[in-house]
């Protein structure tokens, strides 16, 4: 049962792996198409943020298998190897298209994104939900954030950043769609009580649109998925 187990829990391993690793290739190559750098690390960020969606398929989630934080770590190094303070520089040349996004955005926010996404897992693997609650707002708020802010952004505040009404306002609709939309999901799996963690879910979609509008230099790869995690749990996200 337990060899059983572990060859179910492998090869979602690899599948994820397998994932990210053609999500990485693809946003490295859409400048071919014209999508500019930028936009292409947004599309990384977002597709990156799927990832709690395929926890629940995991049955091993405690140390020392806990194998939701083995999709994870081991992304701290390669998007580290990927930026300017590589000791590898070989190595980083090699990754080619994740170093192009890498330098063309903060130099190491992906790092920072890999290092909240591990600290999640490793905390909350037997309850994806909550890692929902910290990676979505940072994977399609801030995307739309930065989208909206950039295109209709015409009422600008300066606190720590230079951000916009407009783009906070989208910032705070998308992250908590998004995580009631995940939370939807997750009731499929988990026996919650689905009105109190959509209070949960507000709650979290405004410290995360509170912490993206205040923070700076990338920071806030991890200032918004621990933050808003923190909420969601303080407003009574575990069930």
């Amino acid at each position: 049962m337990l060899e059983n187990g572990f060859l179910e829990n492998s090869a979602l391993l690899v599948i994820c792996y397998a994932y990210v690793l053609l999500v990485i290739a693809v946003s490295g190559r859409l400048d071919s198409f014209g999508v500019s750098r930028k936009s292409a690390r947004k599309f990384l960020h977002m597709m990156i943020g799927n990832l709690p969606f395929l926890i629940p398929f995991f049955t091993f989630h405690s140390f020392p298998m806990n194998f939701p934080f083995f999709v994870a770590a081991p992304f701290i190094l390669v998007t580290f190897l990927a930026t300017p303070y590589s000791p590898m520089k070989g190595l980083g040349r090699k990754l080619g298209g994740l170093s192009g996004i890498t330098e063309q955005g903060h130099q190491l926010g992906l790092v920072f994104y890999a290092v909240s996404y591990t600290l999640l897992a490793l905390f909350f693997a037997a309850k994806p939900y909550v890692i929902a609650a910290g990676i979505l707002p940072m994977a399609y708020g801030d995307a739309s954030a930065s989208i909206v802010g950039e295109r209709h952004g015409v009422r600008r505040y300066r606190i720590l950043a230079d951000k916009s009404l407009e783009g906070s306002v989208a910032m705070f609709v998308v992250s908590f769609l998004s995580v009631s939309v995940s939370l939807l999901f997750f009731h499929i799996f988990y026996s919650f009580a689905l009105p109190s963690l959509l209070l949960a879910a507000l709650g979290a979609a405004f410290v995360a649109t509170a912490a993206e509008g205040l923070t700076p230099l990338g920071f806030d790869n991890v200032t918004v998925p621990l933050l808003s995690a923190l909420a969601f749990l303080i407003l009574g996200g575990v069930a």
